[in-house]
Order: structure tokens, then sequence, then C-alpha cells
């Protein structure tokens, strides 16, 4: 930019250089104005990522080659249950212990508070009509330990609060097929202490329910399970997967047949958590793999740098792939325009990482 005095009194000079900066101002204000890029920040500045371990052949062609975990946001405190809203270009994310669902911005990269006094939500899912579906796990009031709606208005509708007259222990995680049935975990969690809720007494055997989409009714459908947590199911919805977390001497994922008629049928073992490993909230890709939060389980002779992050195995049970992460992931989803960021709700705070795979729930 040129200022000159030539041919122009000092007055006419002074009006254009305050005209100048006038404009140079606006540009400037105007800039200030445009929504904030995401301030993702990298783990690492190496490609490949040597973050993304692969443990099988089969992994490298999931693994992108110039995709890096890259650090979202943090500040919470036992992030959990992230859903992506895709519609609204947003991920939501619970923020158990302060009690409320963080949202975080795809488009802007901010996080910001979702919903205040959560109920301590845990898991959540969106049922086949976009609602978001909450499990929320405890309460400072009469109120929570439930399992809820949100209507498109913003109205909460209950789902189920209580089965045979007697409340649940707290509601961990859910997912929703295709048929519009619900399934949800209901350990005792968030029951056993006040940190992330209120500690009350078990009333309820550790149990995995389902709410009928025709007539609500909600029925337990195991009950022989040591802290049941993630739970999913296949691409075609023919197995059901669900965690058992206290499980000894390892935590389990069962694969478990879904019969024809929804029922239950046949369970097998597929996978241990060995070397001290937790295995804590599970989603199924298109492919049938499945991805888990993972992280030690507290014994002291646990390796946390090995073990925090996410492990993905295949159908059969095999590892293929590991995502290190500074922290140890609680749970996971798939998001983004195309489906195939997986996002990584982890202790405190929220990671990502694009790969070449996307949720068998995804649409």
């Amino acid at each position: 930019m040129e200022f000159s005095s030539s041919g122009s009194t000092p007055d006419q000079s002074r009006r254009g250089f305050l005209k100048q900066s006038l404009a140079v101002s606006a540009t400037v204000a105007a800039i200030g104005a445009l929504p904030r890029l995401s301030s993702a920040q990298p783990l690492t500045q190496r490609y490949p990522d040597p973050l993304v371990s692969v443990l099988d052949d089969s992994f490298t062609h999931i693994r992108i080659f110039n995709a890096s975990v890259e650090k979202l946001a943090s500040g919470m405190r036992w992030a959990e249950g992230p859903v992506w809203i895709g519609d609204g270009r947003y991920l939501l994310v619970s923020d158990i212990a302060n009690n409320r669902i963080m949202r975080w911005d795809e488009v802007t990269g901010e996080l910001s508070v979702y919903r205040e006094h959560s109920n301590f939500s845990n898991g959540m899912c969106r049922d086949r009509q976009g609602r978001l579906l909450v499990c929320e796990g405890s309460s400072t009031t009469t109120e929570g330990r439930r399992v809820t709606r949100t209507e498109y208005n913003g109205r909460i509708t209950v789902l189920a609060d209580r089965f045979e007259g007697k409340p649940f222990n707290s509601p961990n995680d859910i997912a929703c097929k295709r048929d519009g049935s619900i399934w949800f975990t209901d350990p005792t969690f968030q029951a056993e202490s006040n940190y992330e809720g209120q500690k009350v007494k078990q009333e309820q055997p550790f149990g995995v329910y389902r709410i009928d989409p025709a007539n609500g009714k909600v029925s337990r459908v195991i009950d022989d399970l040591a802290g049941p947590n993630g739970l999913c199911f296949s691409p075609d919805e023919k197995t059901f997967y669900v965690v058992e977390g206290r499980a000894k001497p390892h935590g389990l994922i069962w694969a478990i047949a879904v019969n024809e008629d929804g029922t239950l049928g046949e369970r097998g073992k597929l996978i241990e958590g060995l070397d001290y490993a937790a295995i804590d909230g599970i989603k199924c890709d298109e492919s049938g793999n499945l991805w888990c939060g993972w992280g030690g389980n507290g014994d002291p002779k646990a390796d946390m740098e090995k073990l925090d992050g996410v492990r993905v195995f295949n159908p059969q049970g095999k590892a293929i792939g590991h995502i290190s992460l500074p922290e140890r992931c609680a749970n996971v989803c798939f998001g983004g325009r195309e489906g195939n960021r997986l996002f990584m709700a982890s202790s405190h705070s929220l990671y990502s990482v694009f790969v070449n795979a996307r949720g068998a729930t995804f649409a």
C-alpha cells in the first residue's frame, strides 16, 4: 500500500489515509470473523504414523499412510460414549464425572457443552430415525440410571428405568439394530463410587437388556456376565458382540449368534484381554473388524504405554492393528464426512485418525 501527498493538500492526504485505514480495519475484522479452522494437533510428525501399528498384513490397506493420530480436545474427566451427528457435522461425547455431554464441532474444532446435568451419561448412539439414545449411568436426584431418547424438539423420553420393579445399576453402553430394537449393558461401574455418579446399592444382577421396538417391553437377554460393557453387532447383524469386563483371569469379548427371531443363540469366546489389558467400548466396521477401546486393567504389571489405545481384531478374533494413545481409550465411533474417521474417547481427551474403513452402522 502506497501513500503519497503529490498533487493533494494535507487535509486530502489525511482523509485518504483514514479511508484506507478504515478499509484495512474492515478487512481484518472480516477475516477475524471467519470460522476458526480445526486446531487438531498430530501427536507425531512422521509418515506413516508410528502410533498406528500393523500387527497383520491385512491391516496395511486399512491404515492410511499419511494420516496421523490427532488430538482434538482435552479437559474432560473420563470421556466416553462418542456418537457422530453427521447431519450437523459434530460429535457428542460424554464427560461422565463432570455430569455433562460435550459437543465437538468438525468445522471449527471447538469443544462446547451440549447438555449440562446429563445424569452422568455414558454410552450413546442414534436410533434409525436419527434420535439420540443415551445411557444415563447415575444421578444426583431421583432421575437417572436409565435409558432415554431425545426427541426432535429436544424433549427427553424415558425408554427404560427399571426391570421387574427394581432400578438399573448404571446403564453403560448401547446399540440399536436395524429392526429398531435397542440393546444396552447394565454393570455397576458408576454405582460403586461418588465420582461418576452416586454410590448406590446393587439391586439387579449384571445384565444385558433389549427394548422391543413394537411395544417398548424391556427384556433381560443375558444375566451371567461379570461386568458387561461394550456391545455391537456384526454388519449383517447375525452376530452380537459383548465385552465381559470383569471376567477372570482376563476380560473377554463374546461372539453370540443372533437367531432369526432376534433371540440370542450359541455363544463363544472370541477375544481375550491378555497381558493385563482392559477391554471397554467396541465398534464393528463394514468388513466385520472389531475396533476396541483398550488399556491397562490397573494391575501393577500392566505396561500402560503398550496397552493404552485402540486394538483392532478381524472377525476371527486375530489382532491385526493397534493405535497407541497417551491415555486409556474408553470407547470409539466412526464418523466424519465419509464415515472413515475414527474418533477415540480417551480418559481426559478426544482423538481421531482417518482410516480405510467405515463403521458398520454408518448411513
